[in-house]
């Protein structure tokens, strides 16, 4: 058992969280000036492009907060999902299971509904919509409530049951309606704090406070989200921070713990979560060149008659192909015999869409032949 005193939430001035503002200044303005430049080249693109950008970002949002908490979603689904909720056009549409859009219906309400206020209501509707079985795994998750604690203090826990670690205990549950009434009244009055300061402040808060059996950690990236479309002032993401904080996950516990630790100031939580916005904001230009290469090559092999396996494998091709490229594969991925998918990629070669790879091996692999302007 812990003592309560080791966490933030049982300082005596709790939830006065403070900052150092000087100390943020810097980072403060690089990412605006990063946000800036991301929506200036975004407006110089077409309306077609933007909804490419975004569904792409879209995407790696509902599979990163996913994937921090263990849970792998098909990409191909959660893409389908979101385009059709959005009316993008992507072809054909892979199958979507009730898990899936469940986190797709959380992602979409705190973006596109971003002015609307924050409730109890709305956050057991995404609770809710996150666990459609009631369960989470094999255990039984309490739905349309906050936690009751019934089995003991909510605690966030590593290890074997022998040598367990404990890297965070929650407040108890009896304090969980005033705590959550005081956070959803600041969430939605007018404070003093800059936009992107107050996503910041959301995401630790609600995370800390951890006020459900489970699905605590993708409720509070959603809610930051949420916060940086308020920021924003615009519904259409173009950026991911659940992908960033995905791809530095072991930071991203570190700081938490270090926070939830430590006292009411929480500078370096601040710090730490502009430092990834940023280079979420990096990475939302690379995305954004990879649309572009892709709106590029359409464009230029607009003339050519493709089946619509060809096609499919393209599309795959332009949005990141993991490993090499082989006809089997082409057979496996298109459900089709090897004899088609050798007749696919040899009629591909000889319009100078594929190649093969100079890379030896057993098999022969290809990669797409992708021209400048």
């Amino acid at each position: 058992m812990f003592r309560g005193e080791r966490f933030i939430w049982a300082r005596d001035k709790w939830p006065a969280m403070h900052y150092a503002l000087p100390a943020l200044g810097h980072a403060l303005l690089e990412t605006s000036r990063l946000e800036g430049t991301l929506a200036g080249r975004l407006s110089d693109v077409g309306l077609a492009t933007r909804e490419e950008a975004s569904l792409s970002a879209l995407t790696q949002d509902v599979v990163k907060t996913s994937e921090i908490e263990g849970e792998h979603l098909d990409v191909a689904s959660v893409r389908s999902s979101l385009a059709r909720r959005l009316g993008v056009d992507i072809g054909a549409l892979a199958p979507v299971d009730r898990n899936v859009e469940g986190v797709v219906e959380m992602i979409l309400d705190a973006t596109a509904n971003f002015a609307e206020p924050l409730t109890r209501e709305r956050l057991f509707g995404w609770h809710a919509a996150l666990f459609p079985t009631g369960f989470s795994g094999m255990s039984p998750v309490t739905i349309g409530a906050w936690r009751a604690d019934a089995t003991g203090p909510m605690q966030v826990v590593s290890g074997p049951d022998h040598r367990r670690k404990v890297h965070f205990q929650a407040p108890p549950a009896k304090r969980l309606d005033a705590e959550m009434n005081r956070f959803l009244e600041w969430a939605n009055a007018p404070t003093p704090e800059p936009v992107l300061l107050k996503a910041g402040l959301a995401h630790l808060w609600f995370v800390t406070i951890h006020p459900f059996d489970d699905g605590n950690g993708r409720i509070a990236r959603a809610v930051g989200d949420l916060f940086l479309s308020r920021a924003d002032g615009s519904p259409q993401r173009f950026y991911s921070l659940s992908a960033q904080i995905q791809r530095d996950r072991k930071a991203y516990y570190d700081i938490l713990e270090r926070t939830q630790k430590g006292s009411l100031d929480v500078t370096e939580w601040l710090a730490w979560f502009l430092a990834t916005l940023q280079r979420a904001l990096h990475n939302a230009h690379a995305t954004l060149d990879a649309v572009l290469v892709k709106a590029r090559f359409w464009q230029h092999a607009s003339g050519l008659a493709l089946n619509e396996r060809q096609v499919k494998m393209i599309n795959k091709l332009l949005d990141g192909f993991e490993g090499k490229l082989t006809s089997s594969k082409w057979a496996i991925i298109t459900k089709c015999s090897p004899d088609t998918a050798l007749r696919d990629i040899n009629d591909l070669v000889a319009r100078g869409v594929l190649r093969k790879t100079e890379s030896g091996g057993r098999s022969t692999s290809y990669e797409l032949v992708v021209r400048g302007n």
